[in-house]
């Protein structure tokens, strides 16, 4: 038997504001009386979607048993307290509708009282329906907007995905009340995830297995009854290893992001090594990083560790193929400047030779193909890497850690050069008199910025730059690395080796 439909719905934001019209209760009575007064002697059947937004159909699963209903036959018409409360998305009312009308099955609206059957009803009925998505999508940017601001403006937690190694606690900070994260349970399982991935030779695979292997806490938590999950895919361990939310953020990281083409909402200043930072990264055209009031749990020498293996990793996977060697792509003519190429022939027993690309080029170079094979000229540059990781050793014993005359004059030179972009800003809207002022405020902040580069650059030269702890475990197991493995640490050592038969191999470090 036949019977009608009351549909009813309610936003998530609709929820709570005691709106008659609106509230779940207030639809109910009024389909009821309608259906009661005009369908006396039908039954009726009401389909409830509390909490779900009109924008689509696919996430309401009352609406969903609906359409099933209709579509085997049950139902003779269905009521609805608005139109909107049907849908707020034209294109997917009139796809629905025309899917009822399959079926026989007509839509009344109790607030919309025109008839659809005619031309005039019908206009009538699609004005509503742009008029209602207009709001949703009005109140949808709203909603961004407002959380975007918010976003820029405070270091509190706003929020949306949960964070692993994270639980919000409630706190006042600077005599705002907000919601701050705190270490969980799980913040170890964290730290020994970028600890573990900061070496060359470990992969996303291997630590997911490392953690399995020796139980770290990875199962779902919950809290305050939200889950906290540990993201137990590779997609997901690679953009927990890629967010700054876990980095206790110094100068370094603020160079690092800003480099990236993020906006910095703080100063340099506020990069204190201890607290971490959110990004927001939906919109290319507007990404932005804020300091938190968290603080962060891996330090910022071993996150940028991490960063730069993974943009190093990204720079390999352009390479569209396997590695045939791993020095590919350090090789180089010393007669012509031209890439060296390892090729491999197509044979029942192929075998690896080397070509010089500079034999195509209009000035044809000495050979096309060398005799020296590149198995020959990988253990000659390997041995060479052993000899300069040894000179690296020693002279990291002899040097002192980066002091804090470095990291004053770096934090300086970034602020000259936000003075110098805040005023090269100005100079569309300057007058003349304006402008004399700017000139003569740019060329003093380019002399200071000149003498901190200067000053830079002699403590440079006494101190090294080079992660020694880095280099040194792939340099123990390299057998045991892969070719784009050995190749990340080759890169991350040698500039170009120039290779001939007339001049055999000679190798320039870049450390």
């Amino acid at each position: 038997m036949k019977h009608v439909a009351i549909y009813v719905r309610r936003s998530i934001s609709d929820v709570d504001k005691g709106n008659n019209s609106i509230s779940i209760q207030g639809q109910k009575e009024d389909c009821i009386s309608y259906v009661q007064k005009h369908y006396p002697n039908m039954e009726y059947k009401i389909y409830c979607d509390d909490g779900k937004s009109g924008k689509d159909v696919q996430h309401r699963p009352a609406f969903l048993r609906m359409m099933e209903d209709a579509k085997q036959g049950e139902i003779e018409v269905i009521v609805v307290k608005k139109y909107d409360r049907f849908s707020r998305n034209a294109r997917d009312y009139m796809n629905v509708t025309d899917e009822l009308q399959k079926y026989d099955v007509g839509v009344i609206s109790l607030s919309e009282p025109f008839d659809t059957a005619t031309k005039e009803g019908r206009m009538m009925r699609g004005i509503v329906l742009q008029f209602a998505e207009f709001e949703r999508e009005t109140i949808a940017y709203r909603v961004k907007d407002a959380y975007s601001l918010r976003a820029r403006d405070t270091g509190f937690y706003l929020g949306g995905t949960m964070c692993f190694g994270y639980i919000p606690e409630r706190r006042v900070v600077n005599g705002k009340t907000g919601s701050v994260l705190v270490p969980s349970e799980v913040a170890e399982t964290v730290k020994i995830i970028f600890g573990l991935y900061s070496k060359p030779n470990t992969s996303l695979k291997g630590i997911l297995t490392y953690i399995q292997e020796h139980n770290s806490k990875t199962d779902f938590k919950s809290v305050n009854n939200k889950t906290y999950d540990m993201p137990m895919s590779r997609a997901h361990l690679s953009g927990l290893l890629k967010n700054p939310l876990y980095v206790r953020a110094d100068i370094n990281v603020y160079q690092y992001l800003k480099s990236k083409g993020f906006k910095m909402c703080d100063d340099v200043s506020a990069y204190d090594g201890v607290h971490g930072l959110f990004w927001h990264n939906t919109d290319k055209r507007d990404k932005f990083v804020k300091v938190g009031y968290h603080e962060g749990l891996v330090d910022a020498k071993t996150w940028l560790a991490v960063q730069e293996k993974k943009d190093s990793f990204d720079f390999c996977k352009n390479r569209g193929k396997p590695f045939n060697s791993w020095l590919s792509g350090l090789l180089k003519c010393p007669h012509c400047g031209y890439a060296v190429c390892v090729s491999k022939t197509q044979r029942a027993k192929p075998w690896m030779y080397l070509y010089d690309t500079g034999w195509y080029q209009k000035n044809r170079c000495v050979k096309r193909t060398l005799q020296i094979r590149p198995w020959q000229i990988e253990q000659i540059v390997f041995e060479a890497m052993q000899e300069k990781f040894k000179e690296l050793i020693i002279k990291e014993t002899e040097e002192q850690q980066q002091d804090t005359e470095m990291i004053e004059l770096q934090t300086e030179l970034v602020e000259v050069q936000n003075q110098l972009s805040d005023l090269v800003e100005q100079i569309p809207k300057a007058n003349d008199t304006v402008m004399r002022y700017i000139n003569e405020k740019i060329e003093l902040l380019d002399g200071q910025k000149v003498e901190i580069e200067k000053k830079i650059e002699r403590l440079t030269r006494k101190q090294s730059d080079v992660n020694v702890e880095v280099i040194s475990e792939p340099m123990q197991y390299w057998d045991e690395l892969t070719n784009v493995e050995k190749y990340n640490l080759a890169k991350t050592m040698i500039d170009v080796v120039y290779v001939s038969d007339e001049k055999g191999v000679e190798i320039v470090f870049g450390i």
